[in-house]
């Protein structure tokens, strides 16, 4: 069982800044996978950024140059630096972490979800 704690959410108005993060806890693999997806109203969930044990980041399109994740190993947390917000940021974001072993994913976890609204 991996656990996932996540801060970090709120108000800020068109082009401000936010700091999400998550901790993990539990039997974590040392190969795994960090990461934020977000789901706005009538949305589906859609991948904002994750980042790999080994160290590479993958980003969506949106939130390049704007947003950038980064992760502790040492605190197995993983954090998401918002910049130059806008309303379409607008949504409930999730910490999600997968652990791989053999090349197969062995787990798949999702935290509660935090919300971040963007609005003047």
């Amino acid at each position: 069982q991996v656990q996932l704690v996540e801060s970090g959410g709120g108000l800020v108005q068109p082009g401000g800044s936010l700091r999400l993060s998550c901790a993990a806890s539990g039997n974590i693999f040392r190969a795994n996978t960090m990461g934020w997806y977000r789901q706005a109203p009538g949305k589906q969930r859609e991948l904002v950024a994750t980042t790999a044990s080994g160290g590479t980041t993958d980003y969506a399109d949106s939130v390049k140059g704007r947003f950038t994740i980064s992760r502790d190993n040492a605190k197995n947390t993983v954090y998401l630096q918002m910049n130059s917000l806008r309303p379409e940021d607008t949504a409930v974001y999730y910490c999600h972490t997968a652990g791989w072993r053999g090349g197969l994913k062995k787990y798949d976890y999702w935290g509660q979800g935090t919300q971040v609204t963007v609005s003047s």
